[in-house]
């Protein structure tokens, strides 16, 4: 407690030592707050006195207007480490090859970078766009676009044609960042034929820079290698163009499959301090720290990783699969570079365990500090799997948010009890509640929405091509006026802590009684013979029943007896509702590009409806599994 973050500012202000305190005078007094993390994290720019202006509704609220900053100055200051010394970025690849730039060797490549973007006509505004792997590049690249006031967005290079001109074609780029291959499971993928539909595509792009990362040799046709981009140029003290606090700083996309993916607006000021609030407090990571997350580009913990940079943490990346050629390549990172924010997925931890792999056993895993996990709900199994078989001297922080906000609204707190199944605490400076569908406030115990009762600076800015906000304000701010709804079906605990159930627009309602995806998931996954799960409510007599997919491990069966085991583990550990009222076993599950089940996109295909956005999904083809079953309709 002595050591963390929190404890200084509780210190400081005169509160009793809890997260809880400092949580409570965060939410009520909010200009003080954000001031504190401005200030008290050494935010480089032009501040004014005015922290907040509200507006008439929640989205119109303003925080720090007039203010100016630079987000790349701030994570390439360097306040109180040694750049020449001091590491700022390693990178991994699943083949094993590795480098590592130090603070300054990472300037340089960003000077590099900005001059060659602004001998290309970049400026305040343009958008630049990069369809690239887990890379230094794809980082340095958006710090020398922002360094120019320049706006970022981002795609990996599993994303088809589709996909990427989906997302890229809302936002009329003027560059292009592209590879020639990447690898994913010991198999290298060429994209050179994708790319050249993809230019096609979009009208608006200038110049197409390819950064090799497989083949070195001379770029494709209307392509310019980055070598060839940067000719000429040498490093030079870098310059940054500081711009409003809401200046737009990425476009980050929704990865629903309902339809074309959100093109999400994110404010400079908002996210930096949004982000410093989160990893400072609750990650405390400080400078020196070695912060890993599992992700891709195209993911928002992408953005999230990037940010400690800030942090003053070394970056550690890693491109290509978690398993290969073993589960236990990240483990090995871990040793390798004394990592100390591990973060992954819960899909991951589950994956290890039913693996049956003991990393505490073939691992040293002693610099690990905190373990983060999200993309989805952290079950209680596997909190004690962390704590039995990876470390048992771990802070394990189990967080929810999103790309909606680029950042978390519940989170975990290093000074108190991890408790297994639950998200630990509401997010600092954020007024979380669950509520009924009148917008009460709910108690513990009780399922309802999860909203946000206190503005906050991430909110995003807008949506790309959306007259009057129409779409922005359905998504977040229709369905309970005065605050932020973020979708999620939720319940606090008697301990404080929330459990989140699913989504709310995936909520099961047999009988009219709405329970939550997560509970039954649960249940069916601690089952040996079932390696994941995916349930929907089917429309059915005038109601909606139950369906469970299973996807079997090993040699199981889906027969009688295990049908009847599923229904008995499930009756037991959840309750009689929770019960399907059919199962059937499907070869694989479809998930989107960030490793979540897409519940919605099967219930579309029961009912007999159109998928709309495949290319969201990682594995578009296991949705014919969905459709070809007969017994369903």
């Amino acid at each position: 407690m002595e050591t963390t973050e929190i404890a200084r500012w509780c210190a400081e202000l005169d509160l009793p030592r809890s997260y809880a305190e400092l949580h409570r005078w965060s939410v009520e007094n909010p200009e003080a707050f954000w001031k504190q993390v401005w200030d008290r994290f050494g935010v480089i720019g032009d501040r004014t006195d005015d922290i907040i202006t509200r507006g008439d509704r929640f989205r119109t609220t303003r925080f720090f207007p007039g203010a100016r900053l630079n987000v790349a100055e701030n994570l390439l200051s360097g306040r109180t480490v040694d750049p020449i010394t001091h590491t700022s970025m390693t990178f991994n690849n699943e083949l094993g090859h590795q480098r590592s730039l130090t603070l300054a060797e990472l300037r340089e490549l960003v000077s590099v970078l900005q001059q060659a973007m602004h001998r290309a006509g970049v400026g305040v505004g343009d958008v630049i766009a990069a369809w690239l792997p887990n890379v230094p590049e794809t980082m340095a690249i958006f710090l020398a676009a922002n360094s120019l006031g320049a706006i970022f967005t981002s795609s990996s290079p599993d994303f088809g044609v589709a996909g990427v001109v989906d997302r890229f074609g809302q936002i009329n780029p003027k560059l292009l960042f592209a590879t020639d291959a990447y690898l994913y499971a010991g198999k290298a993928h060429d994209t050179t034929e994708r790319l050249a539909e993809i230019q096609g595509a979009l009208p608006t792009v200038e110049a197409t820079i390819l950064v090799p990362y497989l083949n070195a040799e001379a770029a494709p046709v209307n392509t310019i290698g980055l070598a060839e981009f940067t000719k000429d140029l040498t490093p030079e003290a870098l310059t940054f163009t500081r711009v409003d606090f809401d200046h737009p700083i990425f476009v980050l996309f929704s990865s629903g499959t309902t339809g074309a993916p959100k093109a999400i607006v994110h404010r400079s000021g908002g996210v930096l301090l949004k982000l410093l609030s989160e990893q400072k407090l609750h990650c405390n990571l400080a400078p020196g720290d070695r912060a890993f997350y599992f992700t891709t580009a195209g993911w928002m913990m992408w953005n999230w990783l990037l940010m400690t940079l800030a942090c003053e943490a070394t970056v550690v990346l890693f491109d290509g699969s978690p398993f290969h050629p073993s589960g236990a390549v990240l483990f090995d990172l871990v040793d390798e570079h004394e990592i100390t924010l591990f973060g992954i997925s819960a899909k991951f931890i589950d994956a290890v365990n039913k693996a049956d792999m003991r990393p505490a056993e073939s691992h040293d895993l002693s610099s690990v500090r905190t373990i983060c996990s999200t993309g989805s709900t952290l079950v209680h199994e596997s909190f004690r799997f962390i704590y039995d078989h990876i470390s048992s001297d771990v802070h394990v922080a189990s967080m929810s948010g999103g790309t909606d906000l680029c950042g978390c609204l519940v989170a975990g707190d290093p000074t108190s009890p991890v408790i297994a199944g639950e998200i630990q605490v509401p997010g600092i400076g954020m007024d979380i509640a669950v509520v009924d569908d009148a917008g009460e406030r709910l108690d513990a115990g009780q399922q309802g929405e999860l909203v946000c009762f206190s503005p906050f600076p991430s909110i995003p800015l807008r949506f790309v091509d959306d007259p009057n906000d129409e779409r922005f304000d359905a998504a977040y701010f229709d369905r309970f006026p005065g605050a932020w709804h973020q979708g999620d079906f939720a319940e606090w605990t008697e301990h404080g802590g929330m459990v989140i159930s699913g989504r709310s627009d995936a909520t099961l309602n047999p009988g009219g009684v709405r329970i939550g995806t997560a509970e039954i998931y649960r249940q069916v996954e601690r089952m040996a013979e079932v390696e994941e799960a995916l349930v929907i409510g089917q429309p059915w007599d005038n109601d909606t029943r139950i369906v469970l997919f299973v996807l079997l491990a090993n040699d199981a069966v889906l027969d009688d007896e295990l049908e009847a085991r599923i229904r008995s583990t499930i009756r037991t550990g959840a309750s009689p509702r929770h019960v399907p009222a059919c199962i059937l076993d499907v070869p694989a599950i479809p998930r989107t590009r960030s490793g979540k089940i897409s519940e919605l996109a099967v219930r579309d295909v029961v009912v007999g409806r159109e998928v709309k956005n495949t290319e969201a999904l990682a594995n578009p083809e296991a949705l014919a599994h969905f459709r070809d079953r007969a017994e369903l309709r």
